[in-house]
């Protein structure tokens, strides 16, 4: 080993190594696996917490926006240590949702117009313009939908 330290908060290992048959130099991360609570579906099905699932929707939600892969991980790890810290053995999935759009809120309003119009299923477009009215954005202000250009309407 050449090289080791803490990164993030301290919940992450950063180790530089040489491979010892080529001299090959390489990076490995260990980072603190925690006993997370298990999270309730909203139709009652229960599975583990996949701290994936809450990286890769931050990803979609933050897809061409200025903010770097490290601040997705940095929101991530803050939301699975509230849930080590709550110390409860289920946690609602709404809980979960909830949780990130009040983090993407504070860091990039479209991103969070984009995850909330998932999240909440907006039923029409009226829920949606409510929606970026309680963000305080005029008509004028508002974000393209979230659709993928590649979709055509028909």
């Amino acid at each position: 080993m050449i090289d080791s330290r803490a990164s993030g908060v301290g919940d992450v290992i950063r180790r530089r190594r040489e491979c010892e048959a080529c001299n090959k130099r390489f990076t490995t991360y260990e980072r603190v696996e925690y006993v997370v609570a298990t999270v309730v579906k909203k139709d009652g099905r229960r599975e583990p917490f996949d701290r994936a699932k809450i990286v890769q929707s931050l990803r979609v939600a933050l897809s061409k926006r200025p903010v770097s892969a490290d601040k997705i991980d940095a929101i991530a790890d803050e939301i699975e240590r509230e849930l080590v810290d709550a110390d409860a053995r289920e946690v609602q999935s709404t809980s979960l949702g909830e949780r990130v759009m009040a983090r993407l809120r504070g860091l990039d309003e479209v991103a969070y117009v984009r995850f909330a119009s998932v999240y909440r299923s907006f039923r029409d477009k009226d829920e949606f313009a409510e929606e970026l009215r309680k963000l305080g954005m005029s008509a004028a202000e508002e974000p393209m939908s979230p659709v993928s250009p590649s979709v055509k309407s028909s």
